[in-house]
């Protein structure tokens, strides 16, 4: 086998894994009425992942052995905060560094941080408990189907799943506060593209 094959067998293995794992999340926040059976998706939010991405797995990759969960739970923040960044004033948010997110003792508290000031959510209120505990139970989903899958630990291979797990997580994360903010997926033109939308109300 070359090595070509190889690369190509593993990126096809990535991809699987990562489909798989966005279905079952995606799954599983519906179940629990976060989401509506649609993954609720922008552009802007999904690419803007590449740029905070070096930063945020050099900081999870740290977490991973004594807090595997909140090592991908963190992205799910990100990606709420994304969220509502690209509803409020996406051209001033998209500006902001990776370390905007972060809380007073940096990467640990990003979570408090950005329910707490960015979102305007207070942190012993409901809509708070609520967001954390479905963000721990993707959480706990997400490092599930990373450790059945029985990647040689601390491999190149351990790192990319881990990388692409944080990934579905932050788009997870997105579209879960993309519902927040009553976007909805439409049908444009009778034709098979979706966009998102904003839900008027009655």
């Amino acid at each position: 086998m070359t090595e070509h094959t190889t690369q190509m067998n593993e990126k096809e293995y990535l991809d699987r894994f990562e489909d798989r794992m966005q279905q079952d999340l995606l799954r599983l926040c519906t179940s629990y009425g976060m989401l509506d059976g649609s993954l609720l998706a922008s552009d802007d939010i999904n690419e803007h992942w590449q740029k905070l991405a070096p930063e945020y797995l050099a900081d999870a990759v740290e977490q991973v052995r004594d807090y595997p969960t909140v090592s991908v739970a963190w992205a799910a923040y990100l990606g709420v905060a994304m969220a509502y960044g690209w509803d409020m004033n996406w051209s001033t948010f998209s500006k902001a560094g990776y370390t905007f997110f972060y809380g007073e003792r940096g990467f640990d508290d990003m979570d408090e941080h950005i329910v707490r000031d960015l979102l305007g959510i207070a942190l012993d209120s409901e809509e708070a408990k609520q967001l954390e505990e479905m963000i721990h139970r993707c959480a706990q989903m997400a490092v599930g189907l990373i450790r059945r899958e029985q990647i040689e630990p601390q491999s190149p291979l351990a790192y990319y799943a881990f990388s692409r797990a944080c990934e579905v997580m932050y788009r997870t994360g997105a579209a879960i506060g993309l519902k927040k903010l009553n976007y909805k997926m439409e049908k444009v033109n009778l034709s098979d593209l979706y966009n998102t939308k904003r839900q008027l109300p009655n």
